[in-house]
């Protein structure tokens, strides 16, 4: 299945992209291991979906290269196409079709054996807990059972590489655990996946290694532990009486060696490798002020501290904008 493999699934190389005026991918490079998630993650406009788009063989790029089991997506695009699945956030199959029929039918569209479409039909219906509806018109279905039969669809031909583009947006906390745990087992059976989402949890619990995007270059790339170290072993966050104490707040804490303070309304937030010492010193220096933080929060870096620092604001900002 990976006979021109190496220990890579997709290699990028200084792709670039251009919409008119709009500078989608400024030379981005990518490596994705075999058998891996690989998150990518950026606000909405960074170039993610840009780059998923060639990776599929949507989008044709300016220049560079990118190449998925070792063939290029330009060169040998129909190749690529063998070889890839691709599940979006909104479900991409027929509604008035019944899900058995949906599948089917994408069977004989990638040219699965005659023999074989029913067979791998019904695989995979039961596989995503779908067989009690598999008859009935997939408009009846629910948000989570038509995101597990897009997954399905683009599982038909046993594609070893796959595109999940925010498989999970708008899913209820019950279906994005079953999705996960989906994904696991995919990957498990030998699965390369490149996963866009915009939960930074999602991200931190299921990739193996991170690509942030931002402006249409990969700002950090490394894996989720890593990126977190990078920020230090202790997120202090203080919350001040209002936006003006706040902004005081951080004017008066950026004068402590090795600090920058961050944090957006009347949060102020400071990223440190010795938590104690510094939330000691950060007292001291707003008491000196006058200031009092009315809340005092010491916790370990997460994904959106590590999204903060690189692109400067939440990722849920980016969704809802």
């Amino acid at each position: 299945m990976m006979s021109r493999m190496t220990d890579l699934a997709i290699e990028v190389e200084g792709l670039t992209k251009r919409y008119k005026d709009v500078e989608a991918l400024a030379g981005i490079d990518l490596a994705v291991p075999a058998g891996t998630v690989f998150g990518l993650l950026g606000p909405n406009g960074a170039g993610k979906t840009t780059a998923v788009r060639i990776l599929a063989t949507i989008l044709r790029p300016d220049s560079g290269s990118a190449r998925v089991l070792g063939y290029d997506v330009v060169r040998q695009a129909g190749e690529v196409r063998k070889r890839i699945g691709l599940a979006g956030q909104n479900a991409a199959v027929d509604p008035n079709l019944t899900g058995g029929e949906n599948l089917r039918l994408i069977g004989r569209l990638t040219h699965l054996p005659r023999r074989d479409v029913r067979s791998r039909a019904g695989e995979l219906l039961a596989r995503f807990d779908l067989e009690d509806a598999a008859d009935r018109p997939v408009r009846t279905y629910s948000g989570g059972m038509r995101r597990r039969l897009d997954l399905a669809a683009a599982l038909v031909h046993r594609p070893p590489v796959l595109f999940f583009d925010e498989p999970t947006t708008g899913l209820d906390p019950q279906s994005r655990a079953d999705l996960w745990d989906m994904i696991r087992r995919l990957v498990a059976d030998g699965a390369s996946i490149i996963l866009t989402t915009q939960y930074l949890d999602e991200a931190d619990r299921l990739a193996d290694r991170i690509a942030v995007v931002d402006r249409g270059q990969v700002v950090a790339n490394d894996t989720p532990g890593q990126l977190k170290a990078r920020l230090g072993s202790t997120v202090i966050e203080l919350g001040m009486a209002d936006d003006g104490a706040a902004h005081r707040a951080r004017a008066v804490l950026a004068s402590l060696d090795g600090q920058q303070p961050g944090g957006d309304g009347a949060t102020v937030r400071v990223a440190t490798q010795s938590g104690a010492a510094t939330l000691v010193a950060m007292l001291r220096e707003l008491d000196a002020d006058g200031l009092e933080p009315a809340t005092v929060a010491v916790r370990e870096p997460s994904m959106d501290d590590v999204f903060l620092s690189l692109v400067g604001r939440h990722a849920e900002e980016e969704t809802a904008a």
